[in-house]
């Protein structure tokens, strides 16, 4: 029998469990038990088990009886189960266990350790508090009754509100959650709802400056609160428990990996992608595109994707195409790929009732009931949506799809309710209450399963309006919806992005300029060519560079935005430079679930100085970029990290980090910056990507620390990359000696560039600055695929 602070507390050892529990009579009784899987919880209110996945994962699930064993019976956004992992419980001793920054009272408390982390379970109230192995409190529950339940009846079954409550720490910035239009990016003080509607997006995992994610394991529509500074609230409006995954750093690149690695790796686009996508709302038949096509051939601007919207069908849900507008879909096709263009076709998950595929799907069973939309958590659903719409299409030979309206709306005609429209459902996977945010992934992953299971010969691209977590492992790529065309949107949409990022998801687009309607702009506007220009910028430092909408003179291309147009051309042979540098970082993503589109905050956590700029970012390891969102503009405020020091792209000229500067920014200038100790690799000017692979590439090096970079390249396209059919090339900088190594390349595949030629350049103030090739490298290197040092000074 001991005592711990007053109270009487019984340890009993029984074979492998250790179970300790407070006297009956105390006004709290908390027990806490050892098992197999983890350790149990038991208080007053609730049950609750917590699960070691890992040193740095945890799983917390917790329900009023303990019958359930998480939120949903189904959890389709996870890759595979939680597996138990190592750990040792100990129980609380005379002395406290408190450190200088722990709550003062935590002296009665059950010590949870897997080497990486500690949890500490109050003996007293059954809260949580998780720590680093030093000793410094992370997150910590509420005291008093941290979880909350209150019964509820959704659709006919009995289930609960929950409620989860943490104390954030005084000094902490929150993240993440996917992608909203508040014009916010760091969360602490705000509220969210986490529902899918268009332009905002629902990923349910937090990240914060602590070195901690959260992931907030539920599909359920739900909500982020911290209105009160001192209280975090996590609720989901049905669920059979509170569930939920600790995951500890602590740096955000960890946890994003830690994200991946339970909801999936993103899988390698074909080189095109990471083009130009032109597009609009909407081109009208075929002539009208091989009409676009030719013109950027014709005038050598560089794009790789032609993008067919909606309208193209007889009816929408049937794959037939109007035939007075596009008689021959296969031989369009042919010309576009003819001259290397690839094309991308809108098709919805909202059918027309009368088509057919709409009235077969309807009758068997296929359909959400009281929707128009196909059941995409059905697997027969999902095969025939495959084999009659969208298979159809892509047997014909387009190259990807845009599948539109996926949160999905419910409406027919277009323009009805889209906010959590599922909520009221019932779906083949269950309770639509419970399955609120799920659409969007189940759709995607039924075309994307169907196309790799139909040809390994040709890359998954899907653009898509909404997301899910997971959504990253089906080749998604997550553009932020309708928004409108003006700079108030425009301002917005960094942060959406950058928080996008930060949930975990690589990539991400808008369209540029923004879509339009209620208010479509005019390409011959001044006014418009402006924010045109400035969000054309910022587009060609995004995962995915892309434009579309909606414009009062139905047009949309580089070419009818004159006067703007060259600054338009330019921005976009920038784009194609640097293509070695962007295909290089998303092979990063998909071998190291790496993040090109990288908040300040990512790079320089313990920086307070950044916890709040969302409207800067590193573009890859490397690039700093500072959008110009404010309207008329000439300059603009940049935050430069700390750092040996960066470079002015655009000058070449050196400056020192850790300031704030005033930049220069005409309309023709996107503040760029890039850091010293930095190698960027710029291919040639190109029409499209892979046209000339063996020309040199030049090599920027901009002196001040060391540097290092993989030079990745494959066939461009096909899945051989999985099978090892890649090769990388590492390139080191000594600072010191002024050595520049090009190392031995590692790996091959059919039709690799044997030898090549690297134009190296010291960059310094007037020299290797601006987007073109430098008229004279400092060196140039022949390289046959061994190991080759030069001395550059």
């Amino acid at each position: 029998m001991a005592r711990v602070r007053g109270v009487s507390c019984v340890c009993l050892l029984l074979g492998a469990a250790l179970f300790a529990c407070l006297d009956a009579d105390a006004q709290n009784t908390v027990t806490v038990s050892q098992q197999a899987s983890g350790v149990l919880v038991k208080t007053a209110t609730d049950v609750l088990r917590l699960t070691v996945c890992s040193p740095t994962v945890v799983h917390v699930v917790a329900s009023p009886d303990g019958s359930a064993q998480d939120a949903t019976p189904k959890q389709p956004w996870l890759t595979g189960a939680c597996t138990p992992g190592k750990f040792t419980l100990t129980m609380p001793k005379e002395t406290p266990t408190a450190t200088a920054d722990n709550h003062p009272g935590r002296m009665n408390d059950a010590v949870v350790d897997t080497g990486e982390i500690k949890i500490l379970i109050s003996l007293d109230w059954g809260n949580l508090e998780f720590q680093d192995e030093q000793g410094h409190r992370i997150l910590q529950e509420f005291q008093d009754e941290p979880r909350r339940y209150q019964p509820v009846t959704m659709n006919g079954e009995q289930l609960y509100a929950v409620k989860e409550r943490f104390h954030p720490q005084v000094r902490e910035a929150l993240y993440g959650l996917g992608q909203h239009q508040n014009g916010v990016f760091n969360y602490r003080g705000a509220t969210l709802n986490l529902a899918q509607i268009n332009t905002s997006v629902t990923i349910p995992l937090m990240v914060s400056t602590q070195g901690y994610g959260l992931f907030w394991n539920t599909a359920a529509a739900s909500s982020f609160d911290n209105r009160f500074a001192t209280e975090l609230k996590l609720s989901a409006n049905a669920a059979h428990a509170i569930d939920y995954y600790f995951l500890y750093g602590p740096e955000i690149d960890q946890i994003v990996h830690q994200y991946r690695s339970m909801t999936g790796h993103a899988p390698l686009y074909g080189e095109w992608a990471y083009g130009f996508f032109q597009s609009k709302d909407r081109y009208q038949s075929s002539d009208e595109l091989l009409s676009v096509a030719k013109e950027y051939r014709d005038a050598h601007v560089p794009m790789d994707v032609l993008v067919q919207d909606w309208y193209w069908w007889v009816r929408q849900g049937d794959p037939e195409f109007r035939p007075d507008a596009y008689p021959d879909v296969p031989g369009l096709l042919d010309k576009l790929h003819a001259e290397h263009v690839h094309a991308m076709l809108s098709v919805w998950a909202m059918m027309d009732t009368k088509s057919k595929n709409y009235q077969e799907m309807s009758s068997e069973g296929l359909t959400i009931p009281g929707t128009t939309d196909y059941d995409a958590t059905n697997p027969a659903a999902g095969k025939f949506y495959w084999d009659h719409l969208v298979g159809k299409e892509f047997a014909q030979g387009w190259d990807a799809f845009w599948l539109d309206s996926s949160e999905p709306e419910v409406a027919y005609p277009h323009g009805g309710e889209s906010d959590a429209t599922l909520a009221d459902k019932k779906l083949f996977l269950g309770n639509g209450a419970l399955y609120t945010n799920l659409f969007p992934l189940m759709h995607t992953g039924n075309v994307y399963t169907n196309w790799r299971a139909t040809t390994d010969k040709k890359r998954v691209f899907i653009l898509t309006r909404s997301g899910f977590a997971g959504d990253q492992r089906y080749a998604a790529t997550t553009w932020s919806g309708d928004v409108y065309s003006t700079f108030q949107s425009f301002v917005r949409q960094v942060p959406a992005g950058l928080n996008f990022a930060l949930s975990g998801m690589p990539y991400w687009t808008t369209d540029i300029a923004g879509y339009g309607p209620p208010l479509a702009r005019d390409t011959h506007d001044p006014e418009y060519q402006e924010l045109y220009a400035r969000w054309y910028e910022f587009g060609v430092f995004c995962p995915i560079f892309r434009t579309h909408g909606h414009r009062a003179n139905n047009e949309n291309e580089v070419f009818s935005y004159e006067p703007i147009t060259p600054l338009l051309i330019n921005y976009d042979k920038l784009r194609y430079r640097m293509l070695p540098y962007i295909y290089s970082l998303a092979w990063k993503v998909t071998s190291e679930d790496g993040t090109i589109m990288r908040p300040l905050v990512m790079d320089w956590r313990t920086d307070r100085k950044v916890w709040n700029i969302g409207d800067e970012f590193m573009f890859g390891p490397d690039l700093l970029v500072s959008p110009v969102t404010e309207e008329g503009a000439k300059e603009r405020s940049v935050y430069l990290p700390p750092a040996a020091s960066w470079y002015d792209f655009w000058t070449g000229k050196q400056i020192a980090g850790d300031q704030r500067i005033s930049a220069s920014a005409p309309l023709e200038r996107i503040p760029v910056y890039v850091k010293a100790g930095s190698i960027l690799p710029l291919g040639p000017v190109v029409d499209y990507a892979g046209q000339h692979p063996e020309a040199p590439i030049e090599l920027r090096i901009y002196r001040g620390a060391n540097a290092a970079f993989d030079l990745y390249e494959d066939q461009g396209d096909t899945y051989n990359y999985e099978k090892g059919k890649h090769s990388e090339i590492p390139i080191q900088w000594n600072d010191a000696t002024g050595t520049l190594t090009i190392g031995s390349r590692r790996g091959t595949f059919p039709g690799i560039v044997k030898d090549r030629k690297f134009e190296v350049v010291l960059v310094h103030e007037g020299h290797g600055a601006g987007p073109d090739a430098s008229e004279h490298a400092d060196r140039e290197v022949s390289y046959s695929g061994t190991e080759q040092s030069v001395r550059m000074k």
